[in-house]
């Protein structure tokens, strides 16, 4: 699967950019929850970004953030979309559509969080308008920020195997969506990502505990590569884990989200150089093994924050952004398409029975 900007070059927006660059982007929240006002502490902090005002439909969570940010509530959305360049949508799933909707409709760049809409018709919907408004579209999957896949990513190209665990303590916060969409989407995209192949075959189980939906899951994915990648997501867990292990013919490299570390084990006939080593016993006196560590420097940054400042830099200098519309919906198709499978195993079991 490739990666497609999800805008046009616009021819004039060059002769612009100089002079608009010594101004902050004018930037409206939409969304004042938990996530929101974590979007909006940190877009006050981040150069170049002016945070215009805040608006959601609880206006007395919107002014308690907004006072918290030095920023105004906006009584509206539209009011909101008027007065800034671009909008963050950090509201709930299901309003996904609407807000972005108001926002494209009004020639305003958008970033919204994952997943991208509640639906894939929703998504395709904004993928399609966020083309004809010809502005700038990146959908907030932040796992792509996290020190561990930014020190790995390069390195982490044509896995033939990959196993992810995304586990999660039991919180009421995310319940009104299956553990699908809450979690396993950030795995998804991941290895998408990383893969780059075509899907041949998805497998699936999962079971509903505590919600109406899956609380937990596991998924098997074929790509026509020959890559395979198990993933299993729960948030009834009493612990939390986030890691994800790659195996590739030369090296088995692990990523751990949670705790932020990466790590990078390869086969050698020697154990020369700086990095620690085990030696192998193959059996064979006249052969020496060494698997060789490597624990990369991972970049020292905030995810959420990272991803905001590349959101502005994508519309600043008229770049691809790092998350396209095309990719979130290509991250949300995969998710319904695991959903549907688990469906399909849970109906077998009730005519079974």
């Amino acid at each position: 699967m490739t990666s497609k900007p999800d805008f046009k070059a616009d021819e004039n927006l060059d002769e612009n950019l100089d002079e608009n660059l010594d101004e902050n982007l004018r930037i409206g929240l939409l969304g004042a929850g938990h996530l929101g006002a974590i979007h909006a502490r940190l877009i006050a902090e981040i150069d170049g970004l002016d945070l215009v005002g805040i608006y959601d439909p609880d206006q007395q969570k919107a002014q308690k953030v907004a006072e918290a940010c030095g920023t105004q509530a906006f009584e509206s959305e539209e009011a909101l979309i008027e007065a800034a360049e671009a909008i963050d949508i950090v509201t709930s799933t299901s309003a996904h559509l609407d807000c972005a909707r108001l926002a494209l409709a009004a020639g305003r760049h958008i970033f919204v969080e994952k997943p991208i809409a509640h639906s894939v018709d929703a998504g395709r919907e904004i993928v399609k308008l966020g083309q004809q408004a010809n502005v700038i579209v990146q959908v907030g999957h932040v796992e792509r920020f996290n020190p561990a896949f930014l020190a790995l990513a390069d390195r982490a190209t044509g896995p033939v195997f990959i196993e992810g665990h995304r586990l999660a303590v039991f919180n009421p916060r995310g319940t009104d969506v299956s553990v699908i969409f809450d979690l396993m989407i950030h795995d998804l995209d991941i290895v998408l990502k990383l893969v780059q192949s075509p899907l041949s075959h998805v497998s699936a189980s999962g079971v509903a505990v505590i919600s109406d939906s899956p609380d937990i899951a596991n998924v098997r994915l074929e790509f026509e590569n020959g890559c395979v990648a198990n993933l299993t997501a729960s948030r009834i867990s009493m612990k939390s884990m986030r890691r994800m292990r790659l195996f590739r013919p030369d090296a088995y490299l692990t990523m751990d989200f949670g705790e932020k570390q990466a790590q990078i084990f390869t086969l050698s006939d020697d154990d020369t150089g700086n990095l620690p080593y085990v030696e192998v016993n193959t059996g064979d006196t006249t052969t020496r093994r060494f698997i060789q560590i490597e624990s990369p420097d991972l970049p020292e940054v905030n995810a959420i924050k990272m991803e905001l400042e590349c959101f502005r830099d994508s519309i600043r200098s008229n770049k691809p952004v790092v998350v396209s519309a095309e990719e979130g919906q290509a991250a949300l198709e995969l998710a319904h398409q695991v959903l549907d499978k688990i469906n399909e195993r849970l109906k077998k079991g009730k005519a079974v029975s």
